[in-house]
């Protein structure tokens, strides 16, 4: 689960130096992608702790 956070970050800095640059298009989809990595690492971890 420690992979999604990781992947999380790669693409929240990806999208703050896509918006620096100027391409907002793909600052936005980053942070969607971002945005989605984070919520399921929420669930699986939620998952993992009733389940364990």
């Amino acid at each position: 689960m420690a992979d999604l956070i990781g992947l999380a970050v790669v693409f929240l800095i990806l999208a703050l130096i896509a918006y620096v640059l100027g391409a907002q298009g793909i600052a936005g989809f980053s942070m969607e992608i971002a945005k989605w990595l984070v919520i399921i690492f929420i669930v699986l971890a939620i998952i993992t702790f009733f389940f364990r």
